[in-house]
């Protein structure tokens, strides 16, 4: 059984590393705990750390020595090598591979970055350590070249290559032309005519193009201004050397200016174009000759109300230029937006479902926050639906939105006046491509009359009459709770400003219960270390009686089967099992019983104590008899004040993430956020009401 899998380019400039980010998500939402090992890195300056490991570690959050994620650079294997100690350069890498593979599930290991220098050395290197520790190969080649036969060519003698060492489950063909995929794919599968995954990934030109910070990084630049959008992307450059007036035309999107620092005429002209609607925008203006602007120009573009990066570079215009158009592009740790583009674009490729099937050949009874999380994400992807966000001007929302939008998920829609959202993505900076959301007002919807009308048609034997139904519809909470019920939205998520009943209270009115449900609860999946439990009622409920307390029990353990986890019901008291007495416990008691008579399948055990339903010891203890305690993964409260108290104190105390409230039993989706919730409980909630939304 392997413990581990290879991923290995054939060539420089492959985009392994969008393999790697994407093949990290995916083992991190299968198993419990995945650990990253790189062989061989670069070289790298005194004080640095190698990109490709800070990159993968600090992204995912995991918890290794940087030591141990590498075994030498690039420099120290030549040197033993050309001593003809390349038996001791395998020996060290096994050495901390196992020491690697002793402490996690499996490891991701990434094989070396090519150099055109030393290339076939590398390609030896690489199928010598894959062998050695006997893993899997991932290969990673080009597809951007324009002759298929070519590309195909190269990816038989590498597939050969490697098959002959070891065992390739899978061939990753990169930064393919798009209107070459599926022919390529075809032609692979023609030639490699086996069970070996072939999978061909589109060329991203977010991914194939230079920050400014890579390029103030190879110049040894001085940022002037713009220091807070490094990450801008330079798709293309153009020289200004002629006239500003012939130089306005050539122009393009995300271009790069590169000018004499003492071209005051150029440095305006493009910073006054990039704010006009009638010229593309610029990424940035690079400033040669180590020429800065007098100090009347410096004064003039500093009180200018858009400013993008201005960088001073030492060198020639013509030298500097070149030294621009050979750099490689690279994902860096803070630019978590070509992480994420990344990942989105593996995930949309690559069958992962059946690599997981090739790479995970265990089995484990974990069930950690990133499966649970990786799990809904897949769920979600599988049928996108459209979800409302009625607080449109909450930069949380906003913020969560871009990641949402980012990883391609679900449908959105903002409530909000869409100037207003747009001042507000620009002023705090947020990556949200407003093309790619729906923005509403209520009042300027074409809906709006047909709204009011139906939920006058809904309420009127309420005495709501229509300048009243008028009024309410004005109302975000209102307005996207109809937006689902007329179906031009699936589902709705708010309560990061408005309160629980502002929230709730048009979705009882008239989304209303299912059939067979009376009362509206709620649950919070709490993410622990190594597990996952549903925690209800925490939010809604203050006081159920013993019914109702049997009804959140139902409801809850069909929750939690619904999101894969096998329910295991504990009815929590101040006792376990019949000795307890008073009111409170014969409450649990009677509802535990009801739960049983009108649910026999559910497992469940009540009265029990919080330690006795989650610790095996406790549990076998106290009730030795019982199939769920010590295993429980649902933990219903006897009132809200436990309920809430406790889901706050365990967030607090072991750092767990708390996605909820969400909210069963109504006929739609709609949940409630607390005030206090990040942009990461948006984004779960969000993700947790398509999957909702997906099961009517």
């Amino acid at each position: 059984m392997s413990k581990g899998i290879y991923v290995a380019a054939i060539e420089p400039s492959s985009g392994k590393s969008v393999v790697v980010l994407g093949l990290m998500r995916m083992l991190l939402g299968k198993t419990a705990k995945v650990g990253y090992f790189r062989p061989i890195i670069d070289d790298t300056d005194e004080g640095e750390i190698d990109n490709h490991i800070n990159t993968v570690l600090s992204y995912f959050e995991i918890n290794i020595d940087y030591k141990k994620c590498f075994a030498f650079t690039r420099n120290e294997v030549l040197n033993l090598y050309n001593q003809g100690k390349s038996g001791d350069v395998i020996d060290e890498i096994i050495r901390k591979y196992k020491y690697l593979e002793d402490q996690f599930d499996i490891v991701l290991v990434e094989g070396t970055d090519f150099s055109h220098e030393n290339s076939s050395l590398e390609l030896d290197i690489n199928m010598l350590i894959s062998k050695n520790l006997g893993l899997p190969v991932i290969i990673v080649t080009r597809g951007d070249k324009n002759d298929l036969k070519d590309i195909v060519d190269n990816v038989q003698l590498a597939y050969d290559t490697f098959k002959q060492e070891a065992d390739v489950l899978s061939i990753m063909t990169n930064k393919v032309h798009p209107h070459n995929l599926k022919e390529l794919k075809r032609l692979l599968k023609e030639r490699i005519n086996n069970d070996t995954d072939i999978t061909v990934i589109p060329i991203i030109h977010s991914l194939s193009s230079p920050t400014i910070k890579e390029i103030v990084k190879l110049l040894h630049g001085k940022v002037l201004f713009g220091n807070d959008m490094l990450h801008n992307l330079s798709e293309n450059f153009s020289v200004g050397a002629m006239q500003l007036r012939n130089y306005l035309t050539h122009l393009k999107d995300n271009a790069l200016v590169i000018t004499p620092g003492d071209r005051a005429d150029i440095i305006l002209g493009a910073l006054q174009a990039n704010i006009s609607k009638n010229y593309p925008k610029i990424s940035g203006i690079i400033l040669t000759g180590g020429l800065i602007p007098e100090e009347s120009i410096l004064k003039l573009i500093e009180g200018l109300s858009s400013i993008v990066p201005i960088i001073s570079v030492n060198g020639g215009t013509y030298s500097v230029t070149n030294s621009i158009g050979t750099i490689k592009p690279r994902i860096y740790a803070d630019n978590t937006e070509k992480i994420t583009t990344a990942i989105a674009t593996f995930e949309k490729h690559v069958d992962t479902d059946k690599l997981a099937d090739k790479l995970i050949t265990f089995e484990s009874d974990i069930f950690t926050p990133r499966m649970f999380q990786y799990n809904l994400l897949q769920r979600a992807l599988k049928n996108k639906k459209h979800i409302v966000l009625p607080e449109g001007y909450d930069e949380r929302v906003l913020r969560a939105a871009a990641r949402l939008i980012n990883a391609q998920v679900v449908k959105l829609t903002l409530i909000g006046n869409e100037d207003k959202i747009k001042e507000l993505v620009e002023k705090f900076d947020i990556p949200l491509d407003l093309k790619k959301v729906n923005i509403v007002y209520p009042t300027k919807s074409p809906h709006f009359e047909d709204y009011v009308n139906t939920l006058y048609e809904l309420r009127k034997h309420k005495n709501v009459n229509l300048a009243m139904a008028r009024d309410a519809m004005a109302d975000v909470s209102y307005f996207g709770t109809m937006m689902i019920y007329k179906g031009h939205a699936d589902g709705m998520v708010s309560g990061a400003v408005h309160t629980t009943q502002h929230t709730l209270l048009p979705a009882l009115q008239f989304i209303k219960t299912k059939p067979g449900v009376n009362i509206v609860s709620s649950i919070f999946f709490m993410c622990l270390e190594d597990r996952i439990s549903v925690f209800g009622d925490c939010a809604i409920n203050p006081n159920p009686n013993a019914t109702e307390l049997a009804e959140i029990a139902i409801s809850s353990a069909q929750t939690a089967k619904d999101f894969g986890i096998e329910p295991k019901v504990a009815m929590l008291s101040y006792s376990s099992g019949a000795s307890g007495k008073g009111a409170d416990v014969e409450k649990v008691r009677e509802a535990t019983e009801i739960v049983k008579t009108q649910a026999p399948d559910i497992k469940i055990e009540g009265p029990i104590q919080y330690d006795a339903a989650v610790d095996m010891r406790i549990g076998k203890s106290k009730m030795p008899d019982s199939e769920v305690a010590g295993h429980a993964s649902v933990l219903i409260f006897p009132d809200l004040n436990t309920g809430n108290n406790t889901y706050k104190a365990v967030q607090r105390e072991t750092g767990a993430l708390a996605i909820g409230p969400v909210l069963q039993g109504l006929n739609k989706p709609v949940n409630d956020l607390s005030r206090g919730c990040t942009v990461d409980d948006i984004y779960s909630t969000v993700i947790i009401t398509a999957i909702q939304a997906q099961e009517l």
